[in-house]
């Protein structure tokens, strides 16, 4: 598992970057979705 720290302060975080892949793929794939459905509208 890949992961970045994040240094803000005395917090430290960790974030999953296979994880923020996956949400940002779902994004898009919503995005589609929601173009997809207006073009239908016309």
């Amino acid at each position: 598992m890949k992961g970045k720290l994040v240094i803000d302060g005395n917090s430290v975080y960790e974030l999953d970057e296979e994880c923020i892949r996956r949400r940002k793929d779902q994004d898009k794939e919503r995005e589609k979705e929601g173009k997809n459905k207006e073009s239908q509208r016309r």
